[in-house]
């Protein structure tokens, strides 16, 4: 009797709580608002750690050991350092070579992420051991061909062998699903209407919108992000997407990925996200992962890179004066 009663208040406790989450116009849990999903829990579960689920004591001490080694980043440099070698000293990375971002512009999170209060290990909840699953073989011959294709060619000789982040075409950081880049910003805005969801990522200001209800486009038709229909389970939002195009990959995935993403509003401050990842021609199975997103009592700034985006377009027209000066002409 006593463990009814105990389920029938949990209930109550329960609808009571979901009753008074925020809402739309339409009775929709309201999504709106800025958000974070900075963290230091990684996608994958480090082999040294065997559960998914972290003690107080074990989340605490990763946090510390962040702030410790960002507390020691941040110490004032040295004046009367000796200048960097020549050409750089060789590391690599975003902060390498000659230099360039040190620690002060990193903000890549300093909490683990809790889920229904559950210190994780890792954001990847199944396969239960929290790890990628093996790839496939077709995976494995495409990653082949791929770094066969580059061979011979370096990153610099044509503007299209550059990164797609870096020329400002897509985010440095996943876009869907929307796991954290563990770089900086890690901020996004979710705008909400009876129609649509937007969904706009601070780094490179991506926007994805979700339509509300319908139907995919054709397979032929693949945008930036994927296509991306939205529907209501009781008070969860739930966004298929597909049709992703093949310049643009999730962990090596291919154009038949398939992300099924789920975002149910946990408290006044707390989006909980669960995302699906399945690619049966890349992964060997599917896996899921859940992020906490936590409200931000801040703004979505502008993310403008390469003074202005110009720099890719000053290096091509520099490249063209200088072919023009020399007398040579480059190869189309």
């Amino acid at each position: 009797m006593k463990i009814l009663l105990a389920l029938i208040v949990a209930a109550l406790g329960a609808s009571a709580a979901a009753q008074q989450l925020p809402r739309t116009p339409d009775g929709k849990p309201d999504l709106q608002g800025i958000w974070t999903n900075a963290t230091i829990t990684p996608l994958e579960r480090p082999q040294n750690i065997k559960n998914l689920v972290l003690s107080e004591e074990e989340a605490a001490r990763m946090e510390k050991a962040v702030v410790d080694r960002r507390d020691r980043l941040n110490e004032p440099s040295d004046p009367n350092r000796p200048a960097p070698p020549q050409g750089g000293d060789g590391s690599t990375g975003a902060a390498g070579n000659v230099g360039g971002y040190n620690n002060f512009w990193l903000d890549p999170g300093e909490r683990v992420a809790v889920v229904d209060g559950q210190r994780r290990s890792s954001l990847i909840i199944d396969p239960p051991d929290g790890r990628l699953p093996a790839l496939t073989a077709e995976a494995r011959t495409r990653q082949q061909a791929r770094a066969k294709a580059a061979m011979g060619r370096g990153q610099y000789d044509h503007p299209e062998y550059r990164p797609l982040a870096e020329r400002c075409l897509l985010s440095f950081g996943p876009t869907t699903p929307l796991v954290p880049n563990y770089f900086y910003n890690n901020n996004l805005q979710i705008v909400q209407t009876p129609d649509h969801v937007m969904i706009l990522m601070e780094m490179v200001h991506d926007a994805r919108i979700v339509r509300i209800g319908g139907k995919h486009l054709p397979k032929h038709i693949r945008p930036w992000m994927g296509d991306s229909i939205g529907h209501w389970e009781g008070d969860t939002l739930v966004v298929d997407t597909t049709n992703f195009p093949p310049q643009q990959n999730f962990r090596g995935s291919s154009e038949n990925l398939h992300v099924v993403e789920r975002f149910r509003r946990a408290d006044a401050t707390t989006i909980n996200y669960r995302f699906t990842v399945d690619d049966p021609t890349t992964f060997s199975a599917p896996f899921t992962g859940e992020i906490p997103f936590r409200a931000m009592n801040e703004l979505i700034y502008e993310y403008a890179c390469h003074e202005g985006n110009y720099a890719l377009a000053n290096v091509l027209s520099g490249a063209r004066n200088e072919e023009k000066r020399l007398g040579t002409k480059q190869e189309k």
